[in-house]
């Protein structure tokens, strides 16, 4: 059943997800197969809203054994630069192969190749995500639609739950023995396919109730897309020739740094002109959003140019987010978090988790934080926090202010121009993170000095990811001023080597005070 609280309405549950993506529903689907009452509270509606659901995804799929087990997690290891983890990629690889059969049983029908052998290396997002959906109901989770959480509850330093408003206006407050973050990263309104919605709430939420944050400098990562499209899925540019608007034949090991490299100094066009027939059918039928904006100005991407740009992605296929332990626990009690929403460093390392590896954790560490949470408010005697709940918020980047939507445009292009432009984000240096950092904490002055009148539901909901794209920036630029070294999808001009130091890991905490450590 789909339910929306009424005005001033107070739910109760064993476990809240926030978030329904899929890490989110995989958690919900945990909890509750782990004995667990379940709320899922989601800013869009549950299926639908997120990266995922926009467009279809790789997985890794390995059996438990064997070389191509072993391949994988070699691959990972050598990908994540020092600060992958080996027992991690095992249990995720391991986990999600289960979890894929499971998916298979509740009626998702993959792919089969020539030989008719089905092939679990890719999901169709919006099959996927309704197969979850249904599960969800039938399960007897109760979803909250296009009814975003605003701030988590807090006793006694332990997450409670949470409050937020529905579209219509309605507030809502859940009290829970345990909450899961579930939110996804943030890509600042980058307009990448999906993306636009998230906005690094959770990663707020959390860090205003305690948790400490990974990996944050780790999101230097953009997509490429057709100039005037938002997908940005990468495969077709494996078969690209890339040139400059004179023509000229660009050339590069890395196609990112290549196009980074030359597109500050004007357009830059692809043709996919290296893929033979089977390649050019096979593309088409697994990313067939992709050509649907070339189709429609009569272009032929295997025999024409076509102007290509870079759109960032930021932390949705960075790596940095919430620092979470084995069974997805942070670092404040009872609140839990997975997905992209997490730090993916176990996994990933240094460098981009976007497509397999990503959808793979979203599935495992879903599945990690469910059961974690089910067993928590197990041990718990109901409603012990409720009587004294409060709202877990620092006050930085937020004020409760009224704020319209062209002040909101304004706050939102401060974040922007420290993530997007290549020169200052994509490769970076002491002086750009230092001017990004000033603007950004001016940007935030202002906004905790705005107007206290009263804001509606929109309003709310806009104010608290404006607070939220802030404060991520914050994060993202105080950690890559921290990292003194280039590292995977951390550049660093004025340091362009790798450390010889032994890898560490660089956390963070706070928001208004934001205090770095490694580990």
């Amino acid at each position: 059943m789909t339910a929306r609280s009424e005005p001033g309405i107070d739910l109760a549950a064993d476990v809240l997800v926030i978030g329904g993506g899929p890490a989110g529903c995989w958690a919900a689907i945990a909890a509750v197969e782990g004995g667990a009452s379940v709320i899922l509270a989601d800013k869009g509606r549950v299926g639908t809203s997120g990266a995922t659901a926009a467009a279809n995804t790789a997985v890794i799929d390995v059996p438990p054994t064997g070389p191509a087990r072993a391949a994988v997690i070699q691959r990972r290891l050598a990908r994540g630069l020092g600060l992958a983890q080996g027992d991690w990629i095992k249990r995720v690889v391991d986990e999600t192969h289960v979890q894929l059969g499971r998916l298979a049983e509740w009626g998702y029908a993959f792919a089969r190749d020539d030989r008719g052998v089905v092939y679990r290396g890719a999901l169709r997002g919006p099959d996927y995500m309704q197969i979850l959906r249904r599960r969800l109901l039938k399960l007897g989770v109760r979803l909250m639609d296009r009814s975003p959480a605003l701030h988590l509850m807090t006793s006694d330093g332990e997450a409670v739950g949470a409050s937020g408003v529905d579209h219509d206006g309605r507030s809502w407050t859940v009290l829970s023995g345990a909450v899961v973050i579930a939110t996804g990263g943030c890509a600042f309104m980058s307009k990448a396919l999906g993306t636009y919605g998230l906005t690094g709430d959770g990663l707020l939420m959390g860090a205003e109730a305690g948790a400490v944050l990974s990996g944050m400098e780790l999101s230097g990562q953009y997509g490429i897309s057709h100039a005037a499209a938002t997908v940005t899925k990468n495969l077709i540019f494996d078969w690209a020739t890339f040139s400059d608007s004179n023509g000229r034949t660009l050339e590069g090991d890395d196609i990112f740094e290549l196009l980074a490299r030359h597109l500050v100094e004007g357009p830059i066009y692809a043709i996919i002109d290296k893929a033979p027939p089977s390649i050019q059918e096979g593309l088409r039928r697994g990313q067939p959003n992709i050509f649907l904006p070339l189709e429609r100005q009569g272009i032929d991407p295997f025999r024409e140019r076509f102007p290509v740009t870079l759109r960032y992605e930021g932390t949705v296929r960075g790596v940095g987010g919430l620092l979470t332990d084995a069974g997805g626990a942070t670092s404040v009690p009872g609140l839990y978090a997975a997905g992209d929403a997490a730090s993916r460093e176990p996994i990933v390392g240094a460098t981009s988790g976007g497509g397999g590896p990503n959808s793979t954790w979203a599935i495992a560490s879903g599945l990690w934080a469910g059961r974690s949470t089910a067993a928590r408010a197990a041990t718990l005697r109901p409603g012990r926090h409720g009587v004294r709940a409060q709202t877990a918020n620092s006050g930085d980047c937020e004020s409760g202010a009224a704020i319209d939507a062209e002040q909101a445009a304004a706050y939102v292009s401060v974040a922007q121009a420290a993530m997007f432009p290549l020169e200052r984000n994509f490769t970076r240096d002491a002086a750009g993170l230092r001017d990004s950092l000033c603007r950004l904490g001016e940007a935030c002055r202002s906004l905790r000095g705005a107007s206290r009148s009263r804001s509606d539901a929109r309003g709310q909901r806009r104010q608290r990811e404006v607070a939220a794209m802030l404060a991520t920036a914050r994060w993202i630029c105080t950690s890559a001023l921290e990292r003194r070294e280039s590292r995977g999808i951390h550049r660093r001009r004025d340091f362009p080597a790798c450390s010889d130091d032994p890898p560490r890991s660089l956390r963070l905490r706070g928001v208004e005070d934001c205090r770095t450590g490694w580990a």
